[in-house]
């Protein structure tokens, strides 16, 4: 099936876009959703027309969003967990705690699904994108390291972005 795309799809094109898919995700999803038409000749007539009006919307969007993404840039979480000897996590580290750990701290809501990294099972110092829009994809680094012992942090210059302590119990 080629549809022409109306809004920016991610992994699939930008508005504008006449793209071939399968059957399935374009009468499923993509049509419902309203991000994209049959590519009828009466649609793509209005390729241009379409382009024009996403490139205004998208560069509001990049404005809007643009603080929000020097916030994140170069920003870190760190993540203090249990670990074998091997240096390997009992359990994992995943994008919805990246994105609660980011939240906590930069006070603005960031989704789970716009945080893009495998799950980390490992000690170490890993890379997540932060995918704000099309075009704004901020890097953030994810510390892994053992309770009680202190995180090898990136230099001086970094804002410093932490997971919140975890309550301690209180014993009485």
């Amino acid at each position: 099936m080629k549809v022409l795309l109306i809004k920016d799809v991610f992994k699939l094109g930008r508005a504008g876009d006449v793209k071939r898919v399968a059957d399935g995700f374009g009468r499923n999803y993509l049509l419902p959703q309203g991000m994209a038409v049959l590519a009828t000749p009466g649609a793509l007539k209005q390729v241009e027309h379409i382009r024009t009006k996403a490139n205004v919307r998208r560069a509001e969007l990049n404005k809007e969003m643009g603080g929000l993404a020097e916030q994140l840039k170069g920003a870190y979480v760190t993540f203090p967990t249990k670990a074998g000897e091997t240096g390997k996590l009992y359990g994992s580290i995943t994008t919805a705690m990246i994105a609660d750990a980011l939240t906590a701290k930069i006070g603005a809501t960031i989704e789970r699904r716009h945080v893009e990294c495998q799950p980390i099972r490992n000690l170490g110092t890993f890379k997540a994108f932060v995918r704000l829009t099309v075009d704004l994809n901020p890097e953030v680094l994810v510390i892994v390291h053992r309770e009680g012992e202190a995180p090898e942090l990136p230099d001086e210059g970094t804002p410093a972005v932490e997971e919140p302590a975890a309550e301690e119990p209180v014993q009485e």
